[in-house]
Parts: C-alpha cells; sequence; structure tokens
C-alpha cells in the first residue's frame, strides 16, 4: 500500500508555468513507473506523462515539449513541470503509481488555465 498526495495545482494564466509534486508515503523505487493522469471536464482519464524507475520518460502528444516529469528517488517524490499552458489543459491531475500488479491513485489536484 501506498499514498499519493498531490500538490501544486491552482489557477494560471494561459502561457503561464505550474509545478506539480506528488508526495509517496514509501519507496517509488518499488513501482516499475510513476506518471501523471488528467481528467478534463466530461472527459476519461488519461495519461500524459510516464517515467520509469530506470529514468525513462514518455510524454502524451498534446504535452511533449511543454511538460516535464522528473523524480527525486531519495525523496520519494515526482513532479510535473507544466511551461506554456494552455486553456485545454485545464483538469484535475492524478498521479499514479504502477507497480507489478497493482496500481495506486493520489487524490488528485485541480488545474485551471483562464485568463
Amino acid at each position: 500500500q501506498v499514498q499519493l498526495v498531490e500538490s501544486g495545482g491552482g489557477l494560471v494564466q494561459p502561457g503561464g508555468s505550474l509545478r506539480l509534486s506528488c508526495a509517496a508515503s514509501r519507496s517509488i523505487l518499488s513501482f516499475n513507473a510513476m506518471g501523471w493522469y488528467r481528467q478534463g471536464p466530461g472527459n476519461q482519464r488519461d495519461v500524459i506523462a510516464r517515467i520509469t524507475s530506470s529514468g525513462s520518460t514518455n510524454y502524451e502528444d498534446s504535452v511533449k515539449g511543454r511538460f516535464t516529469i522528473s523524480r527525486d528517488n531519495a525523496k520519494n517524490m515526482v513532479y510535473l513541470q507544466m511551461n506554456s499552458l494552455k486553456p485545454e489543459d485545464t483538469a484535475v491531475y492524478y498521479c499514479n503509481a504502477r507497480g507489478k500488479a497493482l496500481e495506486y491513485w493520489g487524490q488528485g489536484t485541480q488545474v485551471t488555465v483562464s485568463s
């Protein structure tokens, strides 16, 4: 079992930046990958960025070049740096930990991009 707590969401103007943080209650090295998902109004929850235990990353096409996922294994933290934010990035953002058989979710943090 692991608890994931997201923070860093909020209201930002188009073109602005936010950094989301995900704090895990135990070592994230035990998971195959950590990821960030988002769910906009009326949409399903989709993966937007993932980082493996070895540090490999992949991104959903709409965020490539704007978002960066990173991890600090010593602090059991995962981050999502979001730059050049657009109104269509508005969503609840969730941290995800994927193990061999189970996956875990945080409670989500709201990101609203609006002028």
